[in-house]
C-alpha cells in the first residue's frame, strides 16, 4: 500500500458547469470555488502533502470572453490578497508557474510577486498555482533554453532537459484529480505528470471539500505504482513456508 504522496495537482473543473446547474453566471461558478481552494489547501497541508499544484488559468483560456476573463484576474488577485497572511502562517511556500503574459494586470502581478517573496523561506507545504500555464509552452521554453546554452545534443538527458523547466526543483507529479468527472489532460505539467496517478471525481470544483480529497489520497493508497514495471509477485502461504524453513535451517 502506498503512503502519503509527495506531490498532488488538482484540475480545477467544473465551475461553469456548478454555475448552470443554478442557473448563475459562470462568474458565480468561479467566485464559489474559492471555498473549495482554500478547503483543498489545508486538507493537502494536515494530510502531509508536501508539493500541492492547482491549475488556475491555462494559456488557452485567454480565448474566453474578455468580461469572464476580467472577472478572473480580479478574483484570482482579491484571493491573493485574502490569504496571502494566512498561507504564509502555515508555513506554506507559494510559487506560480506561468504568469507571463502582458495581458495580466500591473497590479495582480504585483501581488503575485509580493506572496511569493512573503512566503519563499517557508518549508511545510509548497503550493504552486499554474496561471497562464501551458504544458508544451514550458517544454518549447526548456528547448530554447538548452539551445542558447549551446548544449551538445547527445548531452541532453531527461535530467538535464527537466532543470531547465521553470521550477526545476519541483518533484514529479504523484497523483491528479481532475474534478467533475471529465478525462483530459488538458495541457497541465505536461513533464510532470508522465507517470502520475489519475483520479476523475466527478464532484464539480466548488464543491469539492476535504472529505473529497482525502477520498482520493485513499484511492491512491490503494493503487500499485509500477512505472512500466510488471507488478510483484504474490506471496504465498507456501512461499512463506519455506522463507520460514530455510530461515530455521540457517541457525543450525
Amino acid at each position: 500500500m502506498l503512503g502519503v504522496p509527495r506531490h498532488v495537482a488538482c484540475v480545477m473543473d467544473g465551475n461553469g458547469r456548478w454555475a448552470a446547474q443554478r442557473s448563475l453566471p459562470r462568474t458565480a461558478g468561479h467566485r464559489a470555488a474559492e471555498a473549495a481552494v482554500i478547503d483543498v489547501i489545508e486538507a493537502a497541508h494536515a494530510a502531509g502533502v508536501q508539493w500541492l499544484s492547482l491549475y488556475a488559468f491555462s494559456t488557452e483560456n485567454w480565448s474566453r470572453p474578455g468580461r469572464e476573463v476580467d472577472f478572473l484576474m480580479r478574483l484570482v488577485r482579491g484571493t491573493v490578497r485574502k490569504h496571502a497572511l494566512t498561507l504564509h502562517a502555515r508555513g506554506i511556500r507559494c510559487r506560480f508557474l506561468g504568469v507571463r503574459d502582458p495581458r495580466i494586470p500591473q497590479g495582480l502581478g504585483r501581488d503575485i510577486t509580493d506572496l511569493m517573496e512573503l512566503t519563499g523561506g517557508n518549508k511545510r507545504m509548497t503550493l504552486t498555482v499554474a496561471f497562464d500555464h501551458g504544458g508544451r509552452r514550458d517544454i518549447v521554453e526548456a528547448a530554447r533554453s538548452l539551445i542558447r546554452d549551446q548544449v551538445p545534443a547527445e548531452e541532453v538527458t531527461e535530467d538535464s532537459f527537466a532543470l531547465h523547466l521553470p521550477h526545476p526543483d519541483t518533484p514529479d507529479v504523484d497523483l491528479v484529480i481532475r474534478t467533475s468527472g471529465e478525462q483530459r489532460i488538458s495541457n497541465f505539467m505536461l513533464w510532470q505528470v508522465a507517470y502520475a496517478e489519475w483520479i476523475f471525481p466527478r464532484v464539480l470544483w466548488p464543491d469539492f471539500r476535504a472529505a473529497h480529497f482525502q477520498e482520493c489520497l485513499d484511492a491512491y493508497r490503494r493503487r500499485e505504482r509500477r512505472f512500466g514495471d510488471v507488478p510483484a509477485p504474490a506471496t504465498t502461504r507456501k512461499d512463506l513456508d519455506e522463507q520460514q524453513h530455510a530461515h530455521h535451517r540457517s541457525w543450525h
